[in-house]
């Protein structure tokens, strides 16, 4: 207990964090994701539960691993000292000045990672959010260079052993994705693509993908039978090239990804699902967003990753995927289905039962209140423990 202690109490010093991230960063690559199964935390919304509700929520459900889309300071503090492994965005507007200065690169790393390192456990920046393949050209070129200069801050601060850089990427960046094996990148993507790789490969990043069977089911719903893209029981498909078989459209999308960047020449590269999730609500249009479909879908994709096996065309590479997402967020613009990919409700109960479980008013969430909690009544980690050891003391004398 006492060498437990004392590791807790080094780790909280600044400068033992500076020195572990050099040691860190010249003896290992970093890894951004622990386990398999994360959560994405939009907050597009005006009616979902503060950050601090959050934090208990994610712990509740045993889920560590979470991706922002930005860097709000409010979030920041919120999962100081919770232990959860969280990454941060550099959103697509910021793409283009963080481009053109490293100054800027610098002092946006500052602010928003360095500032809160190492209470807050920040392990990735994701460079913009689906910029190749998007509507937007100019960021098309911006991309690389804002990568580059918040890489080369992250490497002058000396976090660069403990902050992974990234960016996700959609299914636009393909071409003929079916079967998996043909998938290759699209001929206006790929002079933006090979240097982003290559880049990407010299830091040791893997491929972000952002992965939806169900827009790939809506595509063409008389083609595609829904149980193939719901993990059920169904007869799958074969790859004619490589003879591999599929028997769930995740896996395709995923391997038809590693197919790309085989014929990129980039055969190694780890390929992690940054986006994966079904609507359980949607227009007229949407038959498949549906409160069934989605628990169904849920529930399978953790259990597929519960199973810590690749795919069928990289079956050494484990599957890690982020879901999307914590909550339906009311202010997002599209489709209805945009605005109902929630686990949770906005008000933290749960969208549909795939084992996880919501906010609760009653006593019985008391073990899910932080330290911080208590410190933020007034309370010190000395008031908690004489608290907790005289109401066990009573209990004792009153048996």
């Amino acid at each position: 207990m006492a060498r437990k202690c004392f590791w807790l109490c080094v780790l909280s010093l600044p400068g033992f964090w500076i020195v572990f991230s050099a040691i860190a960063s010249s003896t290992m690559t970093v890894q951004a994701f622990t386990g398999t199964y994360g959560i994405n935390y939009g907050r597009i919304a005006d009616n979902i539960p503060s950050p601090d509700e959050v934090v208990s929520l994610l712990k509740a459900a045993k889920i560590k691993n979470v991706r922002i889309y930005d860097a709000d300071h409010n979030v920041l503090k919120a999962f100081s000292g919770t232990g959860l492994e969280l990454e941060v965005g550099l959103p697509n507007g910021f793409l283009k000045e963080t481009s053109a200065s490293e100054e800027h690169a610098m002092n946006w790393v500052k602010e928003n990672v360095q500032a809160f390192l190492p209470e807050t456990h920040i392990c990735g920046i994701a460079i913009g959010n689906e910029v190749l393949g998007g509507g937007d050209l100019e960021l098309w070129g911006a991309l690389l260079g804002a990568a580059k200069n918040i890489y080369k801050a992250v490497k002058s601060l000396n976090l660069d052993g403990a902050v992974q850089i990234t960016t996700a990427h959609s299914q636009a960046v393909f071409s003929n994705s079916f079967p998996p094996s043909s998938c290759i990148f699209r001929e206006n993507v790929v002079q933006y693509m090979r240097p982003l790789l290559e880049f990407l490969t010299e830091i040791g990043s893997p491929f972000c993908l952002n992965a939806y069977p169900f827009l790939a089911y809506m595509s063409d719903p008389e083609n595609i039978d829904i149980n193939y893209a719901l993990f059920e029981s169904t007869k799958g498909i074969i790859d004619p090239k490589t003879g591999l078989h599929y028997d769930n459209m995740l896996d395709a999308q995923i391997d038809a990804a590693y197919a790309a960047l085989a014929d990129a020449g980039y055969r190694k590269m780890e390929v992690i699902v940054t986006e994966t999730g079904w609507a359980s609500r949607g227009d007229e249009n949407e038959a498949a967003a549906t409160v069934s479909n989605a628990k169904i879908f849920n529930y399978n994709l953790r259990k597929r990753l519960a199973k810590k096996k690749g795919t069928p065309y990289r079956p050494r590479n484990v599957l890690k995927a982020y879901v999307f997402a914590t909550f339906n967020e009311n202010l997002k613009p599209g489709p209805t289905s945009e605005r109902n990919f929630g686990l949770f409700k906005a008000d933290g109960s749960i969208s549909y039962d795939v084992g996880f479980h919501g906010l609760k008013s009653s006593s019985s969430d008391s073990s899910y209140l932080s330290l911080k909690s208590f410190q933020a009544r007034g309370l010190s980690a000395n008031h908690i423990f004489s608290l907790t050891f005289s109401a066990v003391t009573l209990l004792l004398l009153l048996r």
